[in-house]
């Protein structure tokens, strides 16, 4: 599923989401789309030329002073360049070094003198983004002293709170990414209601980038564009790494807490995720990681870098962030925006190619914390067990206005989902431990199953008749043991042996197939007394083989 944005010369956009799609297949994609696009811009220049021209009205509302550029270029450029060219590996120390020139520059001016800052500031920022660039072109270093396919160090950890179903601490350079991983129930499912689109998303993902990850004090307004669009790309990256619905009947929820932030956020929550799954114990296919790649160019395109894992500051001085993530057999999702006219198929290849090999190298250091999921889920995260009914039972099940269904719920502390699905019944028990899932389960069954001749059950006497007493073998299923069946020997009266309440053992042996009816024996079960010579004693047909 790709969308992508061009010219009829360059491709402007891409952005989608991949089932392991290797890089030559990806950059075929984009050529196919490419050719599609050429025959829409055909189709729009052939219309313009139809339409006609018209004379543009010019208007430059942006104030300019040469003579002052060119003096905040001469005499600011060499010491920018100092700058970026002293490799300062922390960005906080590397911006106060770019603002000291500044600082600097400004020193000259008396209070007295009018000046304007703003324009001042504009130029500067004009001259630090020179700086950078040209570093990375010509002598091939970055701000923080990098190689150009450099990716900077990486520190893992899981299950850093232990208190959550999975939870894993992915830090590269200074992007930190806290992500903790929550499982569910159907209950919890995300509910989609869009014009095309109505139902619901097992997979959920929310990213967070507060205020203080960039250093910045401001209160929170809620959850912005970004983390929207952020959220989706880590999403897409991981969803089809998850098992089918019949492997992991959970709802997962994945949320990423972004501690601290230097580029690449983003792929930073696709690596944490993928590592949070596996720690949580859900069964994920393979181990996904990303990365964002840069772009530097010379002003004519006749010289360019490619830069792996881009800082924040190379993200807005270079010329393109392309994000790429996937696992070792190929791309899951990808996002592209670059900043140039447009970006040649060579250029493409060759960043898809830089961004593999940066992407093996992340899942490798991954490897080495956590290589494949937990063999079972956390001792504190919830169990969830599947049933299938028949679907004449689901009634039975859930009983008139829900009375024996949320008896169970509330005597087992479980939740119980029902619905039909493919003609049978399919129940969800949803536990906070074993022992509770086991004991709503063993009603369950007990509700829906089918008495069978020849089963044994532990039965509860109902009432007792003189002919023999009704015992309870099931949920709402009573059958009558004879007073003839209840001992070898002859009772004479009921009473003697059984009391209402009492727990009995008996056998299942027929069941009347024109009402229903079940005929239970105790004797069937009870050691066979040796017949005495002279024994006018008949024992039941039932049992001549036992």
């Amino acid at each position: 599923d790709l969308i992508v944005g061009a010219t009829f010369d360059n491709i402007l956009m891409v952005e989608g989401e991949m089932k392991e799609v290797s890089e030559a297949e990806m950059l075929e994609a984009l050529k196919i789309a490419h050719e599609a696009i050429k025959v829409q811009c055909k189709a729009q220049m052939e219309f313009a030329a139809e339409a006609g021209k018209t004379v543009k009205r010019e208007y430059c509302h942006e104030e300019n002073d040469e003579v002052l550029k060119k003096k905040v270029w001469d005499e600011t450029y060499d010491k920018c360049y100092k700058v970026a060219r002293s490799l300062i590996a922390d960005k906080h120390k590397r911006s106060e070094a770019f603002e000291a020139v500044l600082e600097e520059f400004m020193a000259q001016f008396p209070e007295e003198e009018e000046v304007n800052e703003a324009l001042i500031k504009r130029y500067f920022n004009e001259v630090h983004k020179e700086a950078a660039r040209r570093l990375v072109l010509d002598e091939g270093l970055r701000l923080d002293g990098r190689k150009t396919d450099e990716i900077r160090p990486i520190y893992i950890e899981v299950d850093p709170l232990p208190a959550t179903h999975g939870s894993a601490l992915f830090t590269r350079g200074e992007t930190q990414s806290l992500t903790t991983v929550t499982l569910g129930t159907k209950l919890d499912e995300k509910i989609i209601d869009e014009v095309l689109n109505q139902g619901t998303e097992k997979f959920t993902l929310h990213y967070n980038f507060p205020p203080f990850s960039t250093g910045d004090a401001k209160p929170a307004r809620g959850i912005s564009r970004r983390e929207i669009g952020h959220g989706n790309l880590a999403h897409r990256a991981l969803k089809n790494m998850l098992p089918p619905e019949e492997e992991n009947p959970y709802a997962v929820r994945i949320v990423s807490d972004i501690l601290e932030s230097n580029g690449s956020s983003s792929m930073a929550t696709v690596c944490a995720g993928s590592l949070a799954l596996m720690d949580s114990g859900i069964k994920i296919r393979k181990a996904v990681s990303g990365i964002a790649m840069g772009l530097i160019t010379d002003k004519d395109n006749s010289k360019y870098a490619i830069l792996s894992d881009i800082l924040g500051d190379e993200d807005h001085l270079g010329d393109m962030d392309f994000k790429v993530a996937g696992t070792r057999d190929g791309i899951t999702a990808t996002q592209m925006d670059i900043k140039v006219e447009g970006l040649s198929y060579e250029v493409l290849s060759k960043a898809l190619e830089q961004a593999k090999r940066g992407r093996l190298h992340i899942l490798d250091i991954m490897d080495k914390t956590i290589s494949e999921p937990r063999p079972s889920l956390k001792p504190h995260a919830p169990r969830i067990e599947m049933l299938t009914i028949p679907k004449d039972m689901i009634g039975a099940l859930i009983g008139p206005g829900g009375k024996i269904i949320q008896e169970i719920q509330r005597e087992t502390e479980t939740t119980i989902i029902v619905e039909e699905k493919n003609g049978c019944g399919q129940v969800e028990v949803f536990g906070e431990n074993q022992e509770a899932l086991e004991a709503a389960l063993e009603r369950i069954r007990k509700i829906v199953a089918v008495p069978e001749v020849g089963q044994v059950y532990k039965g509860i006497v109902k009432s007792i008749m003189q002919y023999g007493a009704f015992v309870e073998i099931l949920p709402n299923r009573d059958g009558l043991l004879h007073i003839s069946e209840i001992d070898w020997k002859k009772t004479e009266k009921v009473e003697d042996v059984l009391k209402e309440g009492q727990e009995v053992e008996v056998k299942l042996v027929e069941i009347d197939q024109k009402t229903g009816k079940l005929r239970l024996s105790r004797k069937a079960l009870l050691p066979q007394p040796p017949r005495r010579e002279g024994d006018k004693t008949h024992h039941p047909r039932d049992h001549k083989k036992e």
